[in-house]
C-alpha cells in the first residue's frame, strides 16, 4: 500500500474512533466510578508554605500546585494548619491588599476553594477580592464534577438561579449545560448543591458525598482551616477522627519500611499531614497545647501512626511542600488503590 494510502486510511479510522479526536489525537478522559465507598483520604498543609513566596503571583501559583496534587490524587479533605508563632500571625482574618499583613490561611483556604468549584459557578459565588487578582495563573483541576458540556455523568454540581419556573413551584438550577434544570426543592438563589440526575424524572438534591458513598466517584475535596497542628486532629470532621495517621519528616522511616508490601493496611479515615519549610517540628513547637503535653522536637512522631521519610538520599537539601505532596501521594496511593 502506498505511503500516502496508508496515512489516509489511519486518519479515517482515528476520525471514526469515539474515543479519539478527528485530528488523530485522543479525547479528554471519561470519568468512571471506582467503587462506593465511605473511607476518606484527607492531607493537611501548613501556611508557612506560602510565607517564604515574595510576590501575590508566587503564592498564587503555590496555591495552585497543592490544589493540582489533591486533585489528581483524588484527595477528599485538605487542612490548612497555622503553623506559625502565635506573634507573628496577622491581626486581622482578611486583608485588602498584598502589603502589609498578609493571612496565609485565609488565602490557602480561600484559592482552594475556589479551584474546587465548578468554573461556571465562580463568577457569583466568589466576588472580586484580592486573593483572586492572579487568579489568571491558576491551573485546570477538571475534576469530575466540572463538567463538560459533551459528558453526562449520573450526578451534577448545581447553582440555584433567581428565576422561577412558571408554574411557581420549585427551583430553577444551573448545571453548566445549555438549559438549567427545575427541581421540586423551593431553596435560596446562590446555593450550590449537588443532584442526582434521575432517568425521565426530576433531579434531586442529595449529600454532596454521594457520588463517592454511592458509586464511587471522586467528587472534589472539602477545605477546613485549624489553627494549629493539634487542632488538624481534635476538630477532625469525622466522628472518630482519623484512625491511619502519616507525618512526613526527613528523620522519618522509608516509605518502603513503613509499608512494606507484604502487609495490609486498612483505614476508614487516613490523614498525612505535611510541615512546611522547617518541618513538623516547628509546627509542634508553635502549638500552645501540644508544648503543654511536651510533644514538641523529636516527640512529635508521637502523634501519628507513621513517621515517614518519602525520598531518602534527596539531591537537594529541601524538598518543597508541594513537591513532597506528589511524592508522598505517589507512593503511599498503594494503601487506597482501588484499580
Amino acid at each position: 500500500m502506498p505511503l500516502y494510502e496508508h496515512q489516509t486510511k489511519k486518519r479515517r479510522l482515528d476520525a471514526d474512533d469515539g474515543n479519539a479526536a478527528a485530528d488523530g489525537f485522543k479525547s479528554g478522559t471519561r470519568f468512571r466510578p471506582t467503587i462506593a465507598r465511605e473511607w476518606t483520604v484527607s492531607v493537611a498543609v501548613p501556611t508557612s508554605v506560602i510565607t517564604d513566596c515574595v510576590t501575590r503571583e508566587q503564592r498564587t501559583t503555590y496555591a495552585g500546585r497543592i490544589a493540582r496534587a489533591l486533585a489528581v490524587f483524588s484527595v477528599d479533605e485538605v487542612v490548612v494548619y497555622d503553623d506559625t508563632p502565635v506573634d507573628q500571625r496577622p491581626a486581622r482574618v482578611d486583608y485588602e491588599a498584598y502589603t502589609g499583613d498578609v493571612d496565609p490561611a485565609h488565602f490557602l483556604e480561600h484559592i482552594l476553594t475556589y479551584l474546587e468549584t465548578p468554573p461556571f459557578m465562580r463568577k457569583t459565588l466568589f466576588p472580586l477580592h484580592p486573593n483572586l487578582r492572579s487568579q489568571g495563573l491558576l491551573p485546570s483541576l477538571d475534576m469530575p464534577h466540572h463538567p463538560h458540556k459533551d459528558e453526562w455523568l449520573p450526578y451534577r454540581e448545581g447553582m440555584t438561579l433567581e428565576k422561577r419556573p412558571q408554574d411557581g413551584k420549585g427551583t430553577i438550577v444551573d448545571i453548566g449545560m445549555s438549559n438549567p434544570v427545575t427541581i421540586s426543592e423551593t431553596i435560596e438563589p446562590r446555593t450550590r448543591l449537588t443532584l442526582k440526575m434521575v432517568d425521565h424524572g426530576t433531579p434531586e438534591p442529595v449529600h454532596p458525598t454521594a457520588p463517592r458513598t454511592e458509586v464511587g466517584y471522586f467528587w472534589g475535596y472539602t477545605v477546613r482551616k485549624a489553627t494549629s497542628l493539634s487542632d488538624v486532629f481534635t476538630q477532625s470532621p469525622y466522628e472518630d477522627g482519623y484512625d491511619l495517621s502519616i507525618g512526613t519528616s526527613e528523620r522519618g522511616l522509608p516509605l518502603s519500611r513503613a509499608f512494606p508490601e507484604h502487609k495490609e493496611f486498612n483505614f476508614n479515615h487516613m490523614i498525612i499531614v505535611f510541615g512546611g519549610p522547617r518541618g513538623l517540628e516547628f509546627a509542634a513547637m508553635n502549638d500552645g497545647e501540644l508544648g503543654e503535653l511536651g510533644i514538641v522536637g523529636p516527640r512529635t512522631k508521637e502523634l501519628f501512626d507513621h513517621w515517614v521519610n518519602v525520598l531518602p538520599n534527596q539531591g537537594s537539601r529541601g524538598i518543597r511542600t508541594d513537591e513532597a505532596m506528589l511524592i508522598a501521594l505517589t507512593g503511599l496511593r498503594k494503601l487506597w488503590d482501588t484499580s
